[in-house]
């Protein structure tokens, strides 16, 4: 895992959150125990901030540095003012997505973050195609990602996939969203994760290696 992680942020900063989620899409190793599980989020936080330059430090001449990427205490109190500074900030939302898999719930936030690439696609073609690749990765009952709706959302979206548009997903983001605002974001904010970057943010971490 570690080596994927290093060459895909040997990039620029705006690559950041590409690659987390690379990142995390290859850690499928199961894990036996709770220790562990953190052990193993403390491991990858590591990873992103020995290697992801700095966007302070960068200049248009010389774009990459060998600077760590570090979230300012600021924009890490900014995130538990609310739900949408979190998801707002890339890191912040690097981070709640890691926290998700580690309750094994991280498709909730996959599924939103694709009804919002899937809102920005202006081709009929491309909507009915992406549309439908949702559906299948999402809401089809026997989807490895299926998130939890009700029945009858579930079969207003069948509805709207014979002639998908934009709006298809609406009800059903919102839905996600919410769950994942009133339950996940409080214990992401009580968590020993978010905690952890908030000493990070003040150079204080003793897992921070320098």
């Amino acid at each position: 895992m570690q080596s994927t992680f290093f060459l895909a942020l040997q990039h620029n900063s705006s690559q950041m959150e590409t690659a987390c989620f690379s990142c995390l899409d290859t850690a499928e190793t199961p894990v036996k125990n709770k220790k562990s599980r953190h052990k193993d989020w403390r491991a990858l936080f590591n990873n992103i901030l020995r290697c992801t330059p700095s966007p302070h430090t960068a200049t248009d001449t010389h774009p990459l540095t060998n600077k760590a990427y570090r979230p300012t205490s600021d924009e890490v109190n900014q995130w538990a003012q609310s739900f949408d500074k979190l998801l707002a900030h890339k890191y912040g939302q690097a981070a709640f997505r890691i926290f998700l898999k580690s309750e094994y719930c991280e498709e909730n936030i996959e599924f939103w973050l694709a009804c919002e690439e899937y809102k920005k696609i202006k081709s009929p073609v491309k909507l009915a195609s992406k549309a439908k690749k949702i559906h299948e990765e999402f809401i089809w009952n026997k989807a490895l990602k299926e998130i939890n709706l009700d029945y009858h959302t579930k079969e207003d979206i069948a509805q709207n996939l014979q002639q998908p548009t934009a709006t298809c997903f609406n009800a059903a983001q919102k839905k996600v969203y919410s769950l994942m605002e009133n339950n996940s974001y409080p214990r992401f904010l009580l968590s020993e994760i978010y905690q952890e970057i908030c000493t990070i943010s003040q150079g204080k971490s003793k897992y921070l290696k320098t």
